[in-house]
């Protein structure tokens, strides 16, 4: 493998879990729901796969456990916040300090063991391309799924009356339930479709960014997903934009170590966080393009007999 090749794909591992998770979060904010606690559901979701397949010995098992235990966890947001009517920013950040918490409780018997890594599967004729066959089609099964699913999202929120509906919830919660529609059960549902997604970023990255468990894993991920929804515009197609940016950007201060430039460590590992800072500050210039694609209803409550 030549060193391009082992760039490309390190950063393809780094970028996956940014895709996913801010494609579920993309949804959520769709139907007017804010959840800020990704990092926790990530977590949570890394320490449930890490452990599903210790005990299965199957990565898919563990893959597929990480993606319901998103969905659970995400639950009890959509519990507090549509059902209870509490903030959803402070219910956002309570759950990311919950699920931190609860991930580093639940992994401790399992820091430092093996982990088990999802093996890549290549496709036929496709692989044995020069560069692009191991970049691209010689990648594991959630990486194929990461890639599905945006393109799935843009045609599901912009060609189906179900994302039209999903899209009138979010921008105009009072006239989508004066027409009928249930405002609450579909914000339910995005809600947990985000926590499923980000549960499988988190499984990612336990079962094959660093096959391992180590508490704080998932290192402010879940922030920069949440930064890539508006860098997207709530768009899913430059969610693959954004997220393989900001992977970049975080292999590089990786490569930029060893190759020995005199940087700073803290500020090499600062460079991702820096860029999203960057980047929302470049994005909130554009303030009419930013009022155009933000769902109207982001973040404001929703109780059917108001």
């Amino acid at each position: 493998m030549t060193p391009a090749e082992s760039i490309a794909i390190t950063i393809i591992t780094a970028s996956t879990p940014l895709v996913l998770a801010s494609a579920g979060e993309l949804v959520t904010e769709r139907s007017g729901v804010l959840n800020l606690g990704v990092e926790g559901m990530m977590v949570m979701g890394a320490v449930t796969a890490f452990a599903v397949a210790q005990m299965t010995g199957s990565p898919m098992a563990g893959a597929a456990a990480g993606f319901v235990a998103g969905a659970v966890v995400s639950l009890l947001f959509g519990f507090l916040t549509l059902t209870l009517v509490a903030n959803q920013v402070a219910t956002g950040l309570a759950l990311t300090i919950l699920g931190l918490g609860l991930s580093g409780m639940i992994g401790e018997s399992y820091v430092g063991m093996q982990g088990i890594k999802l093996t890549p599967i290549a496709i036929p004729g496709l692989s044995s391309i020069p560069f692009l066959g191991p970049v691209l089609f010689n990648q594991d099964v959630i990486f194929y799924f990461s890639i599905a699913l945006v393109i799935f999202l843009h045609w599901f929120l912009f060609r189906t009356r179900a994302g039209l509906v999903l899209r009138s919830v979010g921008d105009n919660h009072a006239s989508a339930h004066a027409l009928g529609v249930n405002v609450v059960g579909i914000r339910y549902l995005a809600v947990m479709f985000g926590g499923a997604c980000a549960g499988l970023a988190g499984a990612y990255l336990s079962l094959v960014y660093t096959p391992q468990w180590v508490e704080n894993m998932t290192a402010g991920r879940g922030w920069i997903a949440l930064a890539l929804v508006v860098f997207a515009s709530w768009r899913p197609l430059r969610l693959i934009i954004g997220g393989y940016l900001f992977g970049a950007v975080s292999i590089g201060q990786l490569h930029a170590q060893a190759f020995g430039i005199a940087i700073p460590a803290q500020f090499l590992s600062a460079m991702p966080y820096v860029a999203t800072v960057l980047v929302l500050i470049i994005i909130s210039q554009n303030r009419r393009m930013t009022l155009i694609n933000t769902p109207a209803s982001l973040g404001k409550s929703f109780v059917p007999d108001r």
